[in-house]
């Protein structure tokens, strides 16, 4: 099986760690590593990469680590690198395989990101106005990596600017795709806040959907197939200059409005003030969708906000990082890296050298490749004094945590939908639960879907036909199911 990669093409091989002993590995474990190792899918194909036993997941590990080097040849290694070295590599190294090999020489020849590098510069003026476009190019959405399959939706990519939690003036992207066919002014349209991408600027969704590694185009392909245009969120300092504050609900929920705000001006978008917005997103996009929610009030009262859906939200910051696997431990390392930076913590007094370079490692890597490259880490070997993160997390950055609460402020009078996997293993099924009864009490209207999605990446993929569902019976005005009576 092929790992995705995070930049177009490469003239040297990138290692990428192998998998230790399947016997070691529980089946929730392993089911969101072949996820994270799997190519991007059609939502028709996604179900199909879950393996549904702890024997299949075993089965998939082994077979990656059973690769020899005998396939290796001219065609399938990349310039600069001789058969023989490629084959040594193989042979003598645990830390790649035989497809990375051959995944680094299919991409030697692939164009780069199709949005021209500048795009993403800074301009030195920003408008005034929170929302105004500053600039757009085409784009290209691809459902591979390979880039043999191009979508077909229009796609343009565009700047806009918006203002982050210190009231700094910053330029946030995003990507408008509209579906084939589309005429005359847009009725609905999706506003996706993705899921978490990395910090690195090459990890924008913006720049992944153009080479085909965007995993949240599994979303993105399931609204434009429903004939609704969408929004993708970049997030500030996601492509463009500045920080990524990573889980800062503020800044998420700035950009997404101001996205929404700005896609009305894009020339040649068909959105406008009237067009109906649903605002959607999972995990780390739930949480942008629900602080959006909470923002809009006083950020962006003129928005047309018809209905929102929030997937496996960390609502209560602190109790997911408490709560956390080491299967998940480049999160941990992208958040203890952006609450220092948010803090004015030195990192250099806590961490010792190998959880300094585990740090800078992890803010180079998008979502996938982190995932991998940091699984199972014991956060205690990473600090001087031998303490875990989360007691770094209590001793430091507790209060930047308890900034990120939702559900303390009033959402907009529109139907909600809350999903979440009663087997999620990063945000904790009843955090969803209580985000959605708080919902209820405040006098809003919420649908509540549980589901048995294996793990937070499981339940993504299963609650995507619900979330069409909902989104077709709200745009048409009808009311969903409200389970506040049950909650």
């Amino acid at each position: 099986m092929r790992t995705p990669t995070d930049t177009p093409a490469t003239s040297s091989l990138r290692p990428r760690r192998r998998l230790g002993p399947a016997s070691a590995l529980g089946a929730a474990a392993l089911t969101s590593l072949a996820l994270a190792l799997g190519p991007t899918a059609t939502p028709a194909q996604a179900s199909e990469l879950v393996p549904q036993t702890e024997a299949e997941a075993e089965d998939l590990v082994e077979d990656r680590q059973a690769e020899g080097s005998s396939s290796l040849n001219e065609s399938n290694v990349p310039d600069g690198i001789s058969v023989e070295e490629a084959r040594a590599a193989v042979d003598k190294s645990d830390e790649i395989s035989t497809a990375d090999i051959e995944y680094a020489a299919a991409l030697e020849d692939l164009p780069s990101n199709d949005v021209p590098e500048d795009f993403y510069k800074t301009p030195d003026q920003l408008p005034e106005e929170n929302g105004a476009v500053v600039k757009q190019s085409p784009s290209t959405f691809y459902l591979d990596p390979v880039k043999l399959i191009k979508h077909n939706a229009k796609t343009t990519a565009f700047m806009y600017k918006t203002t982050d939690e210190q009231g700094n003036a910053r330029a946030a992207t995003a990507t408008l795709l509209t579906p084939e066919g589309a005429t005359g002014t847009a009725e609905d349209a999706v506003v996706l806040s993705p899921g978490t991408q990395g910090t690195a600027d090459k990890c924008a969704p913006s720049r992944q959907m153009s080479m085909g590694t965007e995993y949240e185009g599994i979303s993105v392909t399931s609204a434009l197939a429903a004939k609704h245009p969408v929004i993708v969120v970049d997030y500030m300092g996601l492509g463009t200059e500045g920080t990524h504050h990573y889980l800062n609900r503020v800044e998420e929920g700035r950009s997404v409005l101001d996205a929404a705000k700005a896609v009305q001006n894009v020339e040649g978008s068909d959105i406008d003030a009237d067009t109906k917005l649903q605002l959607r997103g999972y995990s780390q996009g739930g949480q942008s969708t629900a602080s959006a929610m909470e923002l809009a009030e006083d950020w962006a009262p003129d928005l047309n906000i018809a209905s929102a859906s929030a997937g496996a939200v960390p609502a209560d910051l602190y109790d997911t990082v408490s709560k956390l696997s080491s299967v998940y431990t480049a999160f941990l390392l992208y958040g203890i890296d952006t609450f220092a930076e948010q803090s004015g913590v030195e990192l250099s007094e806590h961490l010792n050298q190998k959880g300094l370079d585990a740090v800078e490692s992890a803010s180079n890597q998008c979502t996938m490749e982190a995932l991998v490259s940091h699984a199972f880490t014991d956060t205690s070997t990473l600090t001087k004094d031998g303490s875990s993160f989360q007691e770094l997390v209590d001793e430091e950055f507790r209060p930047i945590i308890d900034k990120q609460l939702l559900g303390k402020s009033s959402i907009p009078d529109v139907p909600v939908l809350v999903n979440h996997s009663r087997l999620d293993d990063v945000v904790p099924f009843e955090q969803g639960r209580d985000l959605a009864s708080t919902w209820c009490k405040a006098g809003n209207r919420v649908a509540f879907e549980d589901n048995l999605g294996p793990t937070h990446v499981g339940g993504y993929v299963v609650s995507l036909p619900r979330v069409e569902a909902f989104t077709d019976r709200t745009f048409a005005g009808k009311a969903p199911l409200d389970s506040c009576w049950r909650l």
